[in-house]
């Protein structure tokens, strides 16, 4: 599990890191999660997420989507560039099965692996 591991230095904690991959962002949109990057000054990437009460309505649900996200960034970050990256859930996130819900996001991944390389 070390390589693995989801410290405090891997996840966006301020207002302010939000703000910044907000202002000039490379997207990754699925009908149910935008994927938002932008280049870091870091030698790793960092997520936050963003899922809010009004498309997921249940607390379980929401809490269950933020894991299942954790856990496919935990599995993914050795290959990402070094980015920010914020995921925003949208209406329908809660209907996706677990294995939807990794399937999507390795996706979105790949995509923005693609797009921040090359950009």
């Amino acid at each position: 599990m070390g390589e693995n591991q989801f410290s405090r230095e891997l996840r966006l904690l301020t207002p302010s890191h939000f703000t910044y991959v907000f202002d000039n962002a490379t997207p990754a949109v699925s009908p149910c999660f935008t994927v938002l990057a932008r280049h870091n000054q870091l030698n790793h990437p960092r997520i936050g997420i963003t899922l809010a009460k009004k498309r997921i309505r249940k607390a379980n649900q929401r809490n269950r989507i933020k894991r299942l996200i954790r856990e496919s960034f935990r599995h993914r970050a050795q290959q990402l560039p070094s980015i920010d990256i914020i995921v925003v859930g949208k209406t329908g996130a809660d209907k996706l099965s677990n294995e939807e819900v990794f399937v999507t996001l390795e996706k979105l991944w790949k995509k923005l692996e693609k797009r921040c390389t090359t950009g």
